[in-house]
């Protein structure tokens, strides 16, 4: 059972134990229960009422969050797809029309300019 199903068992059976208390009371000796026990059962329901809010809004917030990554990732792939590596076709062209045995040696270092030779 989730926590938010255990706090609206935990809220309904407090009430319902609190009314059912007041209305034996008061039918046998005209009374109420004590304000202790009044004020314990309320403040029980209702901090199980938050608490069962506070758990719906957390998985509602957890779903959406999952939608949106469940949606990133697909969004993500498609442009993978489209994309592609557009270097492979050169090296792989580069290889072919050279031989087995060449090498793809990289370019030198960017950023070197006319006044450092």
């Amino acid at each position: 059972m989730t926590l938010k199903w255990l706090a609206v068992v935990v809220a309904t059976v407090s009430m319902t134990l609190w009314a059912t208390g007041n209305v034996v009371t008061l039918a046998v000796n005209g009374g109420q229960l004590p304000l202790l026990v009044n004020l314990f059962v309320l403040t029980t329901a209702g901090t199980a009422v938050i608490l069962a809010v506070v758990a719906e809004l957390h998985e509602r917030l957890n779903d959406r969050i999952s939608a949106l990554t469940e949606f990133l990732v697909a969004r993500l792939n498609e442009i993978e797809n489209h994309t592609g590596d557009r270097n492979t076709g050169f090296v792989e062209g580069y290889l072919l029309s050279h031989g087995q045995e060449a090498a793809v040696v990289p370019f030198g270092r960017r950023g070197r300019g006319a006044a450092e030779r």
